[in-house]
C-alpha cells in the first residue's frame, strides 16, 4: 500500500519557504519528536498522557486556545505531566485566510494562556508577514512527518505505515489529540511507538532540539 498525499512529508520547495522553522531534528541521531496538535480535548488528551507516561516518552502538545480555555484541568495535566506545550492559535486559523492583525491577535490570546515559546501554523500556513512576525518572538516548529491520523477516510492500518514507514533520524512527528482524529490514533499510536522503539529510536524533547537548532533563542 503506497500513500502518496505530499501532507505526509511536505516537498523541500515548501519548507524552504519558513527557514528559521524547525522541520527535523539532526540526520545522524537516531531520535524522533513526537508532537501532538489540536487538544487539549478531556476525551482524548488524557489517553495520550496515560500512554506516555507507560512508554516514559516527553511529547510536546500545541495546543489550540479555546480549547485550553475550554478543558483547563487538562492542560495542567499535561504541564504536571511534564511535557512541552506550544501555541496553535486560539480559534485553530489559517494565516492565509485573515488579516496579520487577526492571526497575531489568535496567537497572543493563546499565549496569555500557555506562555510558550514554541509555536506552530495550523496546517502549516502563514504569510511571509505573518512569519516574520513570529520568528521574532517564537521558535517556529513544523514536521518533518504528519501521520494523517485525522483522515476519516483512511484506517489506522494506513496510519501506521505511513509513519513506520516514512520515519527517518530526526523526525518531527505529528499526531492529533483531538475528536476527529480518535479512532485512529487511539489504534496507531501504540503501534507505531512499540515499533519504532523496536527499530532502535529513542524519543527527544523537543525544548533541547530547539536549544541546539534553532538560531535566536526565545526566552
Amino acid at each position: 500500500m503506497k500513500c502518496f498525499d505530499p501532507r505526509i512529508r511536505l516537498p523541500k520547495i515548501f519548507t524552504g519557504l519558513f527557514p528559521d522553522a524547525l522541520w527535523r531534528g539532526f540526520p545522524d541521531e537516531k531520535t524522533v519528536f513526537l508532537t501532538f496538535d489540536d487538544g487539549p480535548v478531556t476525551e482524548v488528551t488524557p489517553w495520550v498522557l496515560e500512554l506516555l507516561k507507560k512508554e516514559n516518552i516527553s511529547a510536546c502538545f500545541f495546543c489550540v486556545g479555546e480549547n485550553v480555555k475550554r478543558n483547563p484541568q487538562v492542560f495542567r495535566q499535561i504541564v504536571e505531566s511534564g511535557h512541552l506545550v506550544g501555541n496553535h492559535t486560539y480559534h485553530h486559523v489559517q494565516g492565509l485566510k485573515v488579516s496579520d492583525e487577526e492571526y497575531r491577535k489568535n496567537i497572543e490570546e493563546t499565549d496569555n494562556l500557555i506562555h510558550s515559546r514554541f509555536f506552530r501554523p495550523p496546517h502549516g500556513l502563514m504569510k511571509r508577514s505573518q512569519y516574520k512576525w513570529l520568528r521574532d518572538r517564537y521558535n517556529i516548529i513544523m514536521w518533518d512527518l504528519v501521520s494523517c491520523d485525522y483522515r476519516q477516510d483512511w484506517k489506522p492500518s494506513r496510519i501506521i505505515y505511513n509513519v513506520t514507514n516514512y520515519v527517518r533520524p530526526g523526525s518531527i512527528i505529528t499526531f492529533h489529540d483531538s475528536l476527529k482524529a480518535e479512532k485512529n490514533m487511539r489504534k496507531s499510536l501504540p503501534v507505531v511507538i512499540k515499533e519504532l522503539k523496536k527499530r532502535g529510536y529513542s524519543f527527544g524533547r523537543l525544548d533541547q532540539l530547539a536549544d541546539r537548532f534553532c538560531k535566536k533563542q526565545i526566552i
